[in-house]
């Protein structure tokens, strides 16, 4: 009875194989080839501020107050840490000192230079004496232009014991803490300001000629909770250099004045127009033109937070692969990583996840 029963297993398990089989040479599938639809093309990016500081230290001392926090607004002028400023208030105080007994010897100079002008015009000393006591005055009033210029590098010193904010803008970073000891050209924070913001992309050089046609890109930033995509850039920089390692150009994006919940370091997408590959290109050519991968929408499987698609292996067998997806055309969708030209794709995600 029980041989029996294992006879009927086999059975049953060597007909689910069988059928497993013949669905994996039977499941319908597509070559993802770049599209000849398409006339534009998305690349990475990210949120940039064009005006960003890294706020150094200009003398040495221990860093004794910091008086903001990353994320705090500021306004310019504002003070933001303090650097141990003893040793050169004492050096303010000296200097000041010196220029007052300076001062002193240029008043003594001077009243003994005039009276040796009347002595002398009356004759009662020698052109001599008269040239000594007008070189004497002279070297003492050099001595006091000494003496201020060294005061005034003091005071200016001493200011830079107190750290201020060079314009308005947002507190990025703090990388000191009070105690920390502050060096010429250590970082003290980092300051940027929020209402002049831009994206830059690396742009291959195969599509940066659309961009100098005239034609109007467009910046996605999907971090945004609403108004994340059609937003139009006010100003489009293309950089004269190419990376030698990539072959790509850095494209930078302005995007419109005082955006809200912008920041940078955020994610961005850039669409390009790219060229409209004709229908007989081959697949290469038209990735050379910068044209997106695309495959039919129901391939898609969406699985909560992730998107994927059944990419066939070399022996027909259906493995599903993560992917990032772009836009929708009619009823294609552009595949932006995960999936190279040429590879297929099943078409029908329920029956290729029966296949084992």
């Amino acid at each position: 009875m029980k041989t029996k029963r294992f006879a009927i297993y086999w059975m049953l398990a060597s007909a689910f194989a069988v059928g497993a089989a013949a669905s994996a040479e039977e499941l319908a599938s597509v070559i993802a080839e770049p599209s000849t639809m398409a006339s534009s093309a998305s690349f990475d990016a990210v949120v940039e501020a064009v005006r960003q500081t890294v706020v150094a230290a200009q003398v040495s001392g221990t860093v004794v107050q910091i008086e903001v926090h990353a994320g705090d607004v500021v306004r310019a002028g504002q003070v933001l840490l303090r650097i141990d400023a003893r040793a050169a208030d004492q050096s303010v105080i000296a200097s000041d000192a010196q220029v007052q007994a300076a001062q002193a010897s240029l008043d003594v100079a001077t009243q003994e230079f005039e009276r040796q002008q009347q002595l002398y015009q009356k004759n009662y000393i020698s052109q001599a004496a008269l040239e000594r006591a007008q070189a004497q005055f002279q070297a003492t009033q050099a001595q006091v232009s000494a003496q201020l210029a060294q005061a005034a590098v003091a005071r200016t010193q001493s200011g830079f014991f107190v750290v201020k904010a060079p314009y308005a803008g947002v507190v990025a970073e703090v990388p000191v803490s009070v105690g920390d000891m502050a060096l010429p050209g250590r970082a003290l924070l980092t300051l940027y300001d929020p209402t002049d913001l831009r994206v830059t992309a690396a742009v291959p050089q195969s599509a940066i000629g659309a961009l100098g046609a005239g034609a109007t890109p467009r910046i996605e930033i999907p971090g945004l909770a609403a108004d994340r995509t059609g937003i139009s850039p006010t100003r489009s920089q293309v950089l004269p250099t190419v990376d030698p390692g990539t072959h790509t150009v850095q494209v930078r994006m302005d995007l419109p004045h005082k955006m809200t919940k912008v920041v940078p370091g955020m994610f961005a997408r850039v669409w390009l127009p790219v060229a409209r590959p004709s229908a007989g290109v081959r697949p290469s050519e038209a990735a050379a033109l910068g044209a997106p991968i695309v495959v039919p929408s129901r391939a898609v499987v969406r699985r909560a937070e992730m998107t994927g698609l059944y990419v066939l292996d070399n022996n027909g067998r259906p493995l599903l692969r993560q992917v990032r997806l772009g836009q929708e055309l009619d009823d294609h969708v552009e595949v932006l990583a995960g999936l190279a030209a040429g590879e297929r794709v099943a078409l029908e995600p329920q029956s290729a996840a029966r296949v084992r």
